[in-house]
């Protein structure tokens, strides 16, 4: 250890993260100290890490977290995430981020401070690539002056902002490729809850636990979208059909648009939404390259609709990895496996139920007698503690048939997973 170099030992403090794990091992000897001092690059302070900390007053907490980063000398990346602390005052925030904010890379920022500071204001026109700020207010965004010209990951969980800062902070951050967007408390000007967001460089959206009446997301390049928990009346994606991945979770949402975007989408994961089946394979049909469709406890909007498995066959040749999950109708096998198709590419199929019933059975020796290169099947189920001897009976009858197609399939993996 005496012959390492003080930058080899920087990169190795600067791998512990947690400020005191740092702070103990810095201690060996005056070399390390040395590097500590001039070459350590990413510390972290996080309530989470280290229970001590919330035995400890606020102002003395501001005092150590005050004397650790003034020892150092060049941090890239800094991370501040006190959940269960009571608010820091502002002054000594703001000297943590006047203090590295010619050298940070990265600021991951969860401290509820009084009053509240304008972070974008500390840190704009810097070499900021990754911002992620929890529980604070962002008001009066300037982008032609709080510019973020190298930011390419931006994450807001619990922030207050109105829709328009939102967009200006956007337009602030040239070269974003992730924005991730978490609970907002989104501040209207006007009665109606619209968001409208555009951006030429996003990549990659994450929406969680929002609602609004309309949300319009304008992005030439994106290529992955999630939402999930969120409360919508209307979502519109507007793109160049660059969209590979689409997935949507326990969403509530009356008009659902991704416009051009779905010629190259490789992956579609829809779980616990309520679907109109033929609008919404309409959305996705011209989806040719699509690899993997995940239906997974959805539900109809109409009562008679079944997912047509023939047409899947025919709009998806690609097809590989198949899962579906939803309350099983006399139709889904009458209209579903009508026909002499194929699901020739499909060698992983997850096929699950709420409610056993005879149908699943049947249901399933259809997916198998479809797919001739299938190699792996999971069956997920829910098993009431309370059953019935019908309920019993029925999954006996099941167990029989999945032995028998066992028998019959020996290639094919069969998994069981049961809640």
């Amino acid at each position: 250890m005496d012959y390492l170099p003080v930058e080899v030992i920087g990169n190795i403090l600067s791998r512990l993260g947690a400020a005191r794990d740092v702070v103990v091992a810095s201690a060996t000897c005056r070399k390390w100290r040395e590097a500590w001092r001039h070459h350590l690059h990413a510390l972290t302070f996080n309530s989470n890490d280290w229970p001590a900390y919330l035995d400890l007053s606020t102002s003395k907490l501001e005092i150590i977290i005050t004397q650790t980063i003034f020892q150092t000398n060049g941090l890239q990346c800094l991370s501040i995430i006190m959940d269960d602390v009571d608010e820091f005052s502002a002054a000594p925030v703001i000297a943590w981020l006047m203090y590295t904010r010619e050298t940070l890379r990265q600021l991951h920022y969860n401290v509820r401070t009084t009053p509240n500071i304008n972070i974008l204001e500390k840190c704009s026109r810097q070499k900021l690539e990754v911002l992620t700020l929890a529980h604070n207010t962002i008001t009066g965004v300037e982008p032609t002056y709080q510019k973020f010209p190298c930011l390419r990951n931006l994450s807001l969980s619990y922030v207050s902002i109105s829709a328009l800062d939102l967009s200006l902070l956007l337009t602030a951050c040239p070269k974003i490729e992730v924005l991730t967007l978490v609970s907002l408390d989104v501040v209207m000007s006007d009665p109606l809850a619209t968001m409208e967001l555009s951006s030429n460089s996003l990549k990659e959206v994450y929406v969680e636990a929002i609602s609004l009446d309309k949300f319009i997301l304008e992005a030439d390049s994106i290529e992955k979208l999630h939402l999930k928990d969120c409360t919508l009346e209307v979502f519109e994606l507007v793109g160049k059909g660059t969209l590979k991945l689409l997935r949507i979770d326990d969403v509530s949402v009356i008009h659902l648009d991704i416009g051009e975007s779905a010629e190259n989408l490789e992956v579609v994961d829809v779980s616990n939404f309520t679907i109109m089946w033929a609008k919404f394979h309409h959305m996705i049909s011209k989806s040719s390259i699509l690899k993997r469709l995940r239906l997974w406890g959805v539900v109809f909007d109409d009562e008679d609709e079944v997912v047509d498995i023939e047409t899947i066959s025919s709009c998806f040749p690609m097809l590989s990895h198949l899962s579906l999950s939803y309350d099983l109708k006399e139709a889904a096998l009458q209209y579903g496996f009508q026909g002499l198709f194929q699901l020739e590419n499909v060698v992983v199929l997850s096929l699950g139920w709420t409610v056993i019933s005879d149908l699943f059975s049947h249901w399933v020796e259809g997916f198998m007698e479809r797919c001739p290169s299938l190699r792996k099947l999971v069956i997920y189920g829910i098993v009431s503690e309370a059953k019935t001897h019908e309920e019993c009976h029925t999954l006996a009858k099941f167990s029989s048939c999945m032995v028998k197609l066992g028998r019959k399939y020996p290639n094919v993996e069969i998994q069981f997973e049961y809640e």
